[in-house]
């Protein structure tokens, strides 16, 4: 039977730990098997009554791991959801309006497109390279776009 995990959870992020990394991989991370984290991710106690929980070094090698295999971490975005879901709980923005947002989003996104282009252009301060300055803007700009999507996200999840 197949175990729903809240999206809001560690359970989740480990869940897609084991979608995206081999086996082997998540040995020669931890040096624990997939089974230890097949355990730590179901979301209920096991016959024992115990529920198993990964521990926190761990969680960041396996998502050190998925870096490596350029892979966006999973138990990283779990963390991050879970404390910006937090914050979103005392945030006054209406999250209701999710096409408002993807108009914020699709602005964000041209900003992103246009640091990008400037900071490649042969004519611009360094050619071709990016600069330090360069990268602290485009930063900044992925941050805030992935800043919109999750409110986005929130918005669509207190739909329910």
């Amino acid at each position: 039977m197949v175990k729903i995990r809240k999206l809001d959870s560690i359970e989740k992020g480990l869940d897609e730990v084991v979608k995206v990394l081999t086996p082997e991989e998540i040995q020669k991370a931890i040096g624990k098997g997939v089974s230890y984290i097949r355990k730590c991710s179901d979301p209920n106690p096991d016959s024992d009554g115990i529920k198993r929980n990964i521990d926190h070094k761990d969680s960041v090698e396996l998502d050190k791991e998925c870096v490596r295999k350029g892979i966006a971490p999973p138990l990283l975005t779990s963390h991050q959801y879970i404390i910006d879901k937090e914050k979103n709980n005392k945030d006054s923005e209406n999250l209701s309006d999710v096409s408002r947002m993807l108009v914020k989003f699709s602005i964000l996104e041209g900003e992103l497109n246009k640091f990008i282009i400037d900071a490649t252009d042969p004519e611009g301060p360094d050619g071709e390279n990016i600069n330090d300055l360069e990268k602290k803007k485009i930063f900044e700009s992925i941050k805030k776009i992935e800043d919109k999507i999750l409110k986005i996200k929130l918005s669509i999840d207190k739909s329910k």
